[in-house]
């Protein structure tokens, strides 16, 4: 299935979301790595993901990238350490995104910038109401993703600044990036 969507479009999305890393980067999720060989060769690239099964098929995409197991909820990573985040659909599938996005500010230097490819909420009521409905079996179909997630929402609570630059949207899908923030006023 996600070969056809990758034939369909989510390729191009894909290549979008790795052009703006910098610097040391951290691949978030990586899975089987479809997104390591889009990056520049002059990124300095980490990649992560909690199954080991997916990490095998990740090597033959990135023979050279650094991969590491682990979860997004508990990165394995000092305090500042990346310039770049990269996140193509994962959010969707995170446990607890919050504590993620926590652990993901926490390890993103100050001017470092996050980079997201995700399906989301719907926008329009109907098209949301049928997301909530089709939800726990797709979730567990699929492993784990939950269609109905507000991710951009969800980036936002947790103190990053969504750019406007560079930002995409069709249909449920999103294309963004984000700087680390204060906190909102509550």
């Amino acid at each position: 299935m996600l070969s056809f969507c990758e034939w369909r479009g989510l390729g191009r999305w894909r290549a979008k979301l790795v052009a703006g890393a910098k610097g040391l980067t951290l691949d978030l999720g990586c899975g089987t790595g479809r997104n390591l060989p889009l990056y520049d060769s002059g990124i300095c690239l980490l990649a992560l993901d909690p199954d080991p099964r997916a990490l095998e098929r990740a090597r033959r995409r990135g023979p050279v990238v650094a991969l590491v197991r682990g979860s997004a909820e508990q990165l394995p990573f000092g305090d500042g350490t990346f310039d770049t985040v990269v996140s193509g659909l994962v959010f969707c599938s995170v446990r607890d995104p919050a504590r993620a996005l926590a652990e993901v500010k926490r390890v993103l230097r100050p001017d470092g910038q996050l980079r997201m490819l995700e399906h989301v909420r719907a926008r329009g009521e109907l098209a949301a109401r049928w997301q909530d409905i089709v939800q726990p079996i797709w979730t567990w179909v699929t492993g784990g993703c939950h269609p109905n997630r507000d991710t951009e929402r969800s980036v936002e609570a947790a103190a990053f600044r969504i750019e406007e630059e560079g930002r995409r949207a069709k249909h449920t899908m999103r294309l963004f990036s984000a700087r680390p923030g204060h906190h909102p006023a509550t």
